[in-house]
Formats: C-alpha cells, structure tokens, sequence
C-alpha cells in the first residue's frame, strides 16, 4: 500500500510499537488487553465485556472473513454480541485487506472506520503480550500520525462502564414456560439465545433496575465490564434476591456481583483471564473443562460465607472461577458458558439453571 499512514500503541510505562492504521483515524486512551483466540473477532469486538479497552489479539492474520451480516434473529443480531463495537482500539500483527467469506458484507476496517474505532497493523503483538504478561496490565494509548495523540492515559476502571453498556429499557425475548429476569450489565446476545433456546422467556433489564418487582422464575446475572465495585445498585437487588431464594445464574461479572452480595471481596488481576481456552476444573471431581474467559477481577474465594463454597477453580493460576450455595438453587462461573465463537464445553450449565427453575416451580 503507498498510502499508509504510521500509527502507534504508546503504553503507560514508555514502551512504543510502531504500526500503520487501518481503522477510524482517531487517536484514543484505554487498557491495554490481549486475547489469545483464533476466531470470533467480531464477536470479541462486540463483547461489552472489552467496553474502555485497548484489544491486542494474539492470533497473526485478521480480517481474512471480513464481517458478517448484520442478520436480526429473535429480537438481536445473529452474528455478533451486541449492537455496536465496543472495543476502544483494536491491534493486530497482519491485515487481511481482501477478505473472503460466504456470509461476508464488508471488510473489517471499514466496519472500524464506520464505529469510529482506530485499529493498527504492522505490531509485534506477540511482544506486546509478552510485555504485558511480565508487568501486568496497563493503560495504553493509540496515536495517529499527524493528529495529536490524547493528552493522558485514561483508565477505564475508574469509569462506571456497566452503566455506560447497559440496555436502557425492559425488553422480553421469546414466549417460553419459564420468566427469567435477565440483568444486563453488559449483556452478551448469546446468553438471550441459550436461554430463549430452552425454553426460556428472557425480561432483559438495565443493571440499576429492581427487578425484585417482577414476578420472575429465575435470575440471570449477565457478563459486563470494569470494576464490579461500581455496581453497587445491582449488588443491593442481588442481596433481595437471596432473600427471595428463587434461582439465580451469573456470569463473569454477574459471578463477582453475587460473590459480592454473598459476603465475599474481588481483586484486580495482573493481566487478566482472555482467551478461549483456559482450563478449570470443577471442585470435587476430576472433571476439567475448556472455558472462554474475558474479565480483569477475580473472587476471592477465603471471604466466602461458609453458606457458600467455590465451583469451579482456574488450573492455570488456581483462581476461582465459579461459587455455588450449599442448600439452595444459586451458583455462578467466572468463565463464558455462552461463548460465541469459542468453546462450548460448559453450555450444560444453562440446562442446570433451567432444571432449578423446573425443581422451584413444581
């Protein structure tokens, strides 16, 4: 290409990689992140859960399936998990710029362009993860040559995403035996699909909403982004839902908000669990099961109500990644159950959540 415009990733402790642009032309501040999957890049760019994040993805060669089609199917889009792009940046190692797929539309840097997302290619990224793996995760800026590059590094933590993500309206999705009040903290499509698959007629609610109000069969604490501290709202309805003792499911985020309602703490991760294959085991078999991850905080499991006990546990780092009660129909798993594109090793567990709601409602 003879027009290529340089364009660079600035990372908070100095450390510079030069690149060129192949998305929107707009210099942005973020956390910088990186996700190990072979595919689902339009899944992953659509993920809330990356809501103020810089994305490094690890895999070389992006863009070569272009972006699907935009097809609605049951209430949302078919191929993606959200309405929009909510990765702040994107940066890979090589470009695609001619794509080839039967469900194809357009190519993924005018998708970029058109959500004003700026993107670089042309960056070792395996470098990049290497650095963010030996120092921890850290904030990172995109500069454009020629435009002026953003005046600090924003830190998105300190942002109340799961606000800025949610739905801002009660939406219902399907017609199915049982209600489920879907709490939408930055809700993935793919958990509406699974649940309105079995049978399910999904209330999908914005995250500060009472759904306490809603004569629901069972509850659904969805995935969403930053620090689940900012989610005190949602915290105070979980804890009435406790009291209610009607199902409950949770999901990365929604499996540190009910720890937290649980009594327990959460703590930032060095570098964060991204990637569709991390292995957890199920406590108290020797069942092991490929998950997909993507969050920043973890639960620490020691300041768990001895009502609850872990679930699942991360064989990589020996985090927790999932709760459960003891006596009553709640649990919730730090990884994606639901993942799009990714493992599906643990969907079982939406049967579990729909097989409590039956045992309830006998």
């Amino acid at each position: 290409m003879s027009d290529k415009k340089s364009a660079r990733l600035i990372l908070e402790d100095g450390t510079q990689f030069q690149g060129y642009s192949f998305g929107a032309e707009n210099p942005v501040s973020g956390e910088v992140v990186f996700n190990t999957a072979m595919t689902g890049y339009p899944e992953s760019l659509t993920d809330p859960s990356y809501s103020g994040q810089i994305l490094v993805v690890t895999y070389p060669l992006i863009g070569n399936y272009g972006v699907p089609k935009f097809t609605e199917e049951n209430g949302v889009y078919r191929f993606f998990e959200a309405d929009r792009i909510h990765v702040r940046g994107l940066i890979i190692s090589d470009y695609s710029f001619k794509y080839s797929h039967w469900n194809a539309v357009e190519s993924l840097g005018k998708w970029l362009s058109d959500n004003q997302v700026p993107a670089i290619w042309g960056i070792d990224t395996r470098q990049v993860t290497k650095t963010i793996r030996e120092r921890g995760v850290m904030l990172g800026k995109i500069a454009i040559d020629g435009l002026p590059e953003p005046p600090q590094f924003i830190d998105p933590n300190k942002e109340n995403l799961v606000a800025q993500v949610s739905t801002r309206e009660v939406t219902t999705y399907g017609d199915g035996k049982y209600t489920v009040v879907l709490v939408d903290c930055g809700c993935k499509y793919n958990i509406i699909r699974c649940l309105c698959e079995r049978g399910a007629k999904v209330i999908r609610v914005p995250w500060d909403y009472d759904f306490t109000q809603i004569d629901y069969d069972g509850l659904m604490l969805s995935n969403g982004p930053g620090d689940p501290q900012q989610c005190q709202a949602t915290i105070a309805h979980i804890k009435k839902a406790i009291a209610i003792g009607k199902p409950i499911f949770g999901i990365c985020l929604g499996n540190q908000l009910l720890s937290i309602a649980a009594g327990a703490s959460t703590f930032k991760l060095k570098y964060g669990h991204r990637s569709h294959n991390q292995p957890a085991l199920m406590v108290g078999t020797d069942r092991a099961v490929i998950t997909s991850q993507n969050h920043g905080f973890a639960v620490d499991t020691a300041t768990l109500d001895p009502e609850w006990k872990p679930y699942f546990v991360n064989l990589n780092d020996g985090t927790s990644e999932g709760i459960r009660h003891k006596n009553k129909p709640f649990f919730s798993v730090q990884f994606h159950p639901e993942a799009s594109g990714g493992p599906v090793d643990t969907e079982f567990l939406f049967d579990d959540f729909i097989q409590n709601i039956e045992k309830c409602t006998r």
